[in-house]
């Protein structure tokens, strides 16, 4: 019986100590505040709500025209930020103008997904690779530590039918058993979160500090149904919902889009920093908002990992993930006078 006992605590002690350290791996970094209104889409609805951020504030001072069947037309071509310098750059790439496949270009834009880059830098997102390990780890850890737990009720038997003898085993193994199953359930539940617990507070204060509100904020801040115009919600929701990417695209080493840890994002979306669905808000993005992110190098949108061009690395409804770790900071991914 204490061979057994040791065994149990030689075993239990390791597996709740990995638990607690990829726990502590998720979302390191000093944290702070949200610089712009783009930030603050990314950790509501990834890239999906920062693509429909910057298209509602061209949309909403006349630079661009939105009509059906979802056609997008430049009236003035003066972008006042870098994300809305991509959606005018692809949208002078695309002859149709369509609103769906201008949505999918510009979530995959290295200006979109540096803005991922920043804030997993700074830890109000989680990095996807920290995250995908940790969700292995917990899954298949919980499974080991209930099946420990099965076996120790068995081995508890005897001293249940014969109380006269030694302490029940099932006591004396109890400690390291409530470790194991609490690490793992931490981990699995935490690791499920693509942004911090310090971003929601981050992007409440962003929000409340902003006294001058227009269409591109409210995008920001509330999603597509808070845009007082009916066409352009319409129009937006409808490419949100309709369209697909034909197959799943990837990107180059320097820029490997991001997937989901789940299987079905990856699909859905544009493997970006947050697995979000191309949908965002219609589809349930990842980043934050209702969508979901991961990359192999660093996520996907409307809930991404990524890695741009400035940076090594690697998505509330949303969820994201990717596998390789984020650490950049490229000023020009989100800050614009007109955009905070």
């Amino acid at each position: 019986m204490t061979t057994l006992v040791l065994f149990y605590y030689l075993t239990g002690v390791p597996a709740a100590a990995v638990l607690f350290v990829k726990l502590n791996r998720l979302g390191r970094g000093p944290g702070g505040h949200v610089h712009d209104r783009y930030e603050a889409a990314f950790l509501n609805g990834g890239p999906a709500r920062v693509v429909d951020t910057a298209i509602a504030s061209l949309h909403g001072d006349g630079r661009v025209a939105v009509g059906g069947p979802g056609i997008v037309q430049v009236l003035r071509p003066t972008a006042h930020d870098p994300v809305e310098r991509a959606v005018l750059q692809e949208l002078a790439g695309a002859p149709s103008g369509a609103l769906g496949p201008l949505r999918f270009a510009v979530m995959r834009h290295p200006a979109v997904q540096e803005i991922g880059d920043a804030l997993a830098a700074r830890g109000l997102l989680v990095e996807p690779r920290p995250r995908r390990s940790a969700l292995t780890w917990s899954s298949f850890l919980l499974m080991a530590g209930a099946m420990a737990t099965l076996f120790a009720l068995m081995f508890t038997l005897p001293d249940v039918i014969d109380p006269g003898r030694n302490v029940p085993f099932f006591l004396l193994v109890l400690p390291v058993l409530a470790a194991w199953l609490t690490g793992a359930i931490m981990c699995g539940v935490r690791a499920r979160r693509r942004i911090t617990p310090g971003a929601y507070a981050a992007v409440a204060a962003y929000g409340q500090a902003r006294a001058h509100v227009d269409p591109g904020l409210l995008v920001a801040l509330q999603g597509l149904g808070s845009l007082p115009d009916p066409v352009l919600r319409e129009q937006l929701a409808t490419a949100a919902r309709t369209y697909r990417p034909a197959r799943p695209v990837t990107r180059s080493s320097s820029a490997r889009p991001s997937s989901s840890s789940d299987s079905q994002d990856a699909a859905l979306l544009p493997v970006m920093w947050c697995a979000a669905a191309a949908g965002g808000e219609g589809g349930g993005g990842g980043c934050g908002g209702g969508s979901s992110c991961s990359g192999s190098s660093s996520c996907s949108g409307g809930g991404v990992s990524c890695s741009s061009s400035s940076s090594s690395c690697s998505s509330s409804s949303g969820s994201w993930s990717s596998s390789s770790s984020c650490s950049s900071s490229s000023s020009s991914s989100c800050s614009s006078s007109s955009s905070s």
